[in-house]
């Protein structure tokens, strides 16, 4: 049965980061795609120009309407924006027994902060914990620790340990951040640690890659998926999105992957 993947997350209108990316990652990885919308914002390939964070007691709406309805099979969580709304994610998703895949969006590749800063503590305290998987980039890793970003994989392996102290079932630690020829991640859990390597490929089109990786494991686990199987074929789809980019043309700066390399090998 395909399984229904629930995103919570804010809205990006390019296309390329955000719900917009979830929706798009979680169907060609095979699921139902669907979402409550945490913040609006103002973007493009160059940056964010603008964003308003949603209502708590809307988005809580969003959520109860699901769930009165519809089986979810797991939730990718990404952009929440302050603690007001981290709070209200956590109630209205309370009692769900279903993998939760957290993204710790806190800020924009451009730079631009989309967590306040004084939220960091609410999402360690009411989100980590009940994260099946949380995947932090290297810098949203030292955001949550307080500390500088890992620069070898020696660092990567502390730090991963220690976000896996606040709770989570497991922890993938992204090393895209790191120089060299590899795009190294940590998959670190209670029983397991393994390193999965991917090529680095040379391209601007990197806009929304946290937010599709993360919906695509969150799809796999809702499967049924194991946890190392899910991060191989999440791996791989990013992998290929990203290598497929070059056949858009999205925006002058930081591009989109390309969601559905698939669906343009099958027109060629």
């Amino acid at each position: 049965m395909i399984p229904n993947i629930l995103s919570i997350a804010g809205s990006d209108p390019s296309g390329g980061a955000g719900i917009q990316a979830d929706l798009k990652a979680i169907s060609a990885n095979g699921g139902y795609a669907m979402c409550a919308i945490t913040a609006l914002t103002a973007q493009n390939s160059r940056g964010v120009h603008a964003a308003q964070l949603i209502d708590p007691p809307m988005i809580a709406a969003q959520i109860a309407a699901l769930r009165a309805d519809i089986r979810i099979d797991a939730i990718k969580i990404g952009m929440l924006g302050d603690g007001p709304i981290i709070a209200c994610v956590a109630e209205a998703i309370a009692g769900l027994d279903c993998p939760i895949v957290l993204d710790p969006v806190m800020v924009a590749k451009g730079g631009d902060r989309l967590l306040a800063a004084e939220a960091i503590g609410a999402m360690r305290d009411l989100l980590i914990p009940r994260a099946r998987l949380i995947t932090p980039n290297l810098p949203e890793a030292a955001d949550l620790l307080g500390m500088a970003p890992a620069e070898t994989r020696a660092a990567m392996r502390d730090q991963a340990r220690a976000l896996l102290a606040l709770g989570p079932g497991a922890v993938l630690l992204k090393g895209g951040h790191l120089p060299g020829a590899e795009c190294p991640d940590l998959l670190l859990s209670a029983t397991a640690e393994h390193w999965v390597e991917a090529p680095r490929i040379a391209t601007r089109n990197t806009h929304g890659t946290g937010c599709t990786l993360s919906s695509a494991l969150a799809t796999h686990l809702g499967a049924g998926r194991d946890l190392a199987e899910a991060v191989t074929r999440a791996k791989a789809y990013i992998t290929g999105a990203i290598a497929a980019a070059g056949r858009l043309s999205v925006g002058a700066g930081h591009g989109p992957v390309n969601h559905f390399p698939m669906l343009t090998e099958i027109a060629e």
